[in-house]
């Protein structure tokens, strides 16, 4: 694939679920097809289960003619319950949050530009304030990425026993909301 490749761009919804889960399921498999004997990555056909089964679940695949190249999914967190809130020392003005669970690019669209549209345009039409994501902190270049999309790092998480420890990935999706003071510093 050529740099900066454009993508087309679907989005799906909650009702969509049984429409492309097979899809995601099968992205993520040849995204992950080196790491398919770990349990944890196994369990990928729960999670989207799990969060295509919330109202407010919004998805978007990228597809390259009639080929996925990637999607980026998530929902809404529910208000006051944010678990990120743990990792911050003052309150944001507006604390509600889109928490970015899912953005996977299959390897022949890596590294083409693909996983910053996905990721940008998900966002994009969102009305939080906030969004919130996990990286497994054995992925610095990962976060670095995540860094230069304007997320900071606020803390760390293992949310499952078998789950890597992810750093827990804050960004403000309001150029006028002021910094969030966190309890890492």
């Amino acid at each position: 694939m050529e740099p900066n490749v454009t993508v087309q761009l679907r989005q799906y919804k909650h009702d969509d679920l049984h429409e492309i889960r097979q899809t995601l399921i099968d992205v993520h498999a040849d995204a992950y097809a080196d790491q398919m004997d770990d349990p944890f990555v196994q369990r990928f056909p729960w999670f989207v289960d799990h969060w295509g089964g919330n109202p407010g679940f919004s998805c978007l695949i990228g597809w390259d003619g009639s080929e996925p190249a990637g999607f980026a999914y998530g929902a809404p967190a529910t208000a006051g319950s944010e678990w990120w809130r743990e990792h911050v020392t003052e309150e944001p003005e507006n604390p509600s949050t889109f928490s970015l669970s899912e953005l996977t690019v299959r390897p022949k669209w890596r590294k083409t530009g693909a996983a910053e549209q996905l990721h940008e345009a998900l966002l994009a039409s969102r009305d939080e304030a906030l969004a919130v994501l996990l990286v497994d902190t054995t992925h610095p270049r990962v976060q670095a990425l995540y860094e230069s999309w304007q997320y900071r790092k606020v803390g760390e998480r293992q949310p499952f026993p078998d789950s890597p420890v992810y750093a827990v990935m804050l960004r403000s999706l309001s150029p006028a909301l002021s910094r969030v003071s966190t309890t890492d510093g």
